[in-house]
């Protein structure tokens, strides 16, 4: 299966330490940050924020600390932050796109090139490898919204047009809604570069500008659970 699907399951499942959870909401604050930067402060008439904060939400990121960053963003003194993506191959050709969220180009992009060289893998230019994925949305509900015909259902009632709202009036708020960049093609590796790449992954997500990093790399679940046993 796609390993670093199951992984970050994995990872989600065993929690996350206060440290941990300190770097998310700061991760999650900074797009807030840029939600309000590039429309209103107001999630109802800005449809960036309003899934900022769904996800800062479904993250457990309390109300106060949402209302601070909307606020603190509000203000002329906020930095400026800039959406970067980089691309690039982890070990046995393993395909990674990374996002970011920066103040500074340089010192982003010269910690992402040296992440990679770290653990066995290489930047590449932009475009390089997004072909061999999606750029898709997702929308994701509990299972306690309805069953999985129901929903089905109503993602087919709801067609193309503002789907999302359709499925809020029918299922209530989803738990998430965002967009990621899912593989269409994975690449198979041994269980020694599965256990780089998961390395690279890791160290990539603790980059403070890091937003989300996707790969297309794929384990057996066998492989996988000793990987990512404790």
């Amino acid at each position: 299966m796609a390993g670093h699907s199951q992984f970050k399951n994995i990872m989600h499942r065993k929690g996350r330490q206060d440290a941990a959870r300190a770097k998310l909401f700061a991760k999650l604050a900074r797009e807030i940050t840029v939600a309000v930067r590039n429309g209103l402060p107001d999630p109802e008439m800005n449809s960036r924020l309003r899934l900022a904060v769904q996800a800062a939400r479904a993250e457990n990121m309390p109300k106060d600390n949402i209302e601070r960053a909307i606020k603190k963003a509000s203000g002329a003194d906020t930095e400026s932050y800039e959406a970067i993506r980089y691309e690039g191959y982890g070990p046995g050709g393993v395909a990674i796109i990374v996002e970011a969220l920066s103040n500074n180009r340089n010192r982003t992009g010269g910690a992402v090139r040296a992440v990679f060289s770290k653990y066995g893998g290489n930047l590449a230019a932009t475009g390089a490898v997004a072909h061999m994925f999606a750029h898709v949305g997702e929308i994701t509900y509990p299972l306690s919204a309805a069953s999985a015909d129901a929903l089905l259902e109503a993602a087919i009632e709801a067609g193309a047009d503002d789907v999302t709202s359709a499925l809020e009036v029918k299922l209530g708020e989803p738990a998430s809604i965002k967009a990621l960049w899912k593989p269409m093609q994975t690449t198979a590796v041994d269980e020694e570069k599965a256990a780089s790449t998961l390395k690279l992954i890791a160290a990539l997500e603790d980059d403070d500008d890091v937003q989300n990093v996707y790969s297309n790399f794929e384990v057996s679940d066998a492989v996988l659970a000793r990987l990512t046993a404790a």
